[in-house]
């Protein structure tokens, strides 16, 4: 079974800040977003809610997506995510529950 990697998008609340980021532990990275682990964008604006996230295979392919996303504008970024998370609500407890994997 290869690796999986995951692009994501935080906010810092419903209409708030958004963030994009590209890991390989998605619970990991987010609870170091949560727990202010590294001092930079995400610490200083506080956007620290998981509000979409997708799987890729190879993280060339996860990389380019996340660039390609980071280009965007907002309200395509919030089209992203709205039919699956119109309340902007916070995936990661379902993560670690196992719900969203």
């Amino acid at each position: 079974m290869g690796k999986t990697y995951y692009v994501y998008l935080l906010a810092s609340g419903r209409n708030g800040t958004l963030y994009a980021g590209v890991t390989n532990d998605l619970v990991r990275r987010v609870a170091e977003h949560k727990l202010h682990l590294s001092q930079g964008f995400t610490d200083r604006y506080d956007v620290t809610s998981l509000v979409w996230f997708e799987t890729h295979t190879s993280i060339d392919a996860a990389i380019q997506r996340e660039k390609q996303i980071k280009t965007w504008q907002r309200q395509w970024k919030i089209d992203l995510f709205r039919q699956i998370n119109p309340q902007w609500d916070d995936l990661y407890p379902g993560l670690t529950k196992g719900i969203w994997t």
